[in-house]
């Protein structure tokens, strides 16, 4: 017992400085991931719902293959792939040699691409449970586009998607362990190589299985309380009805 502690401690036998050093690396691939599917999958829903013909079914169609496609075989597309492309590209000026690729951004441009896929149905279903009559009344009074989507359309829609959203993130975390293919050291890379290195896997494998567990329950909990604020409001107004 007293060794384990030691070699999950921080001190100069202990990998505790690894271990939290990959925890980081994995908040940081999942946080910019989830942000770039957040984006991709809001213009996605709004290409679906407002979108011309060409447009929607350039949108259905992402979401297609996004959907479909392995998330392991997407990661290996932009990682090895990216790297055949930019080297052939290089060698076109004169470039000797393999062109490296960033781990973190082909992971993240991977993660972020299949997640804004599914959050992209998530806003959809969201925008399209905001009852007819409110939007009518805001063209009524004569908001614009703009001015609708800001003041009644996201902050309706983000209420009801907040759930949707909080499961997509906690996916995000679950693949950002996939980037471990690139050489990353995020959490799983990290205990990894700490298993390798002392000969035992199920002391790091736990280890690393209680960061993910810390992480998750974490995120949950702050995303209990944003669905928990983003309902005050509608539970005050149906009270006093």
């Amino acid at each position: 017992m007293d060794d384990s502690l030691t070699l999950l401690g921080f001190g100069p036998e202990g990998w505790g400085h690894a271990l939290l050093n990959g925890g980081l690396m994995t908040l940081a691939v999942s946080a910019s991931a989830f942000a770039l599917g957040l984006g991709l999958g809001t213009l996605c829903a709004w290409a679906r719902i407002a979108g011309s013909a060409p447009v929607q079914r350039l949108a259905q169609g992402y979401g297609v293959v996004m959907r479909g496609i392995p998330d392991l075989l997407v990661i290996y597309l932009f990682y090895f792939g990216g790297r055949q492309i930019a080297s052939t590209v290089a060698k076109q000026f004169g470039h000797v040699g393999p062109v490296e690729i960033s781990g973190f951004a082909a992971g993240c441009l991977a993660i972020g691409l299949l997640s804004g896929a599914t959050q992209a149905e998530v806003l959809r279903g969201a925008f399209h449970a905001i009852a007819p009559g409110t939007l009518e009344a805001a063209r009524v009074t004569g908001m614009g586009r703009w001015t609708m989507f800001r003041r009644i359309i996201a902050p309706l829609a983000l209420r009801t998607a907040l759930p949707g959203l909080g499961n997509q993130w906690q996916s995000v975390i679950k693949e950002s362990a996939l980037v471990s293919v690139t050489g990353l050291v995020e959490t799983l890379r990290a205990v990894t190589v700490a298993a390798n290195s002392t000969e035992l896997p199920f002391l790091f494998f736990l280890a690393g299985g209680g960061i993910y567990l810390a992480i998750t329950t974490v995120s949950g909990f702050l995303f209990r309380i944003a669905e928990w604020r983003s309902m005050r409001g509608q539970a005050a107004t149906t009270g006093r009805g």
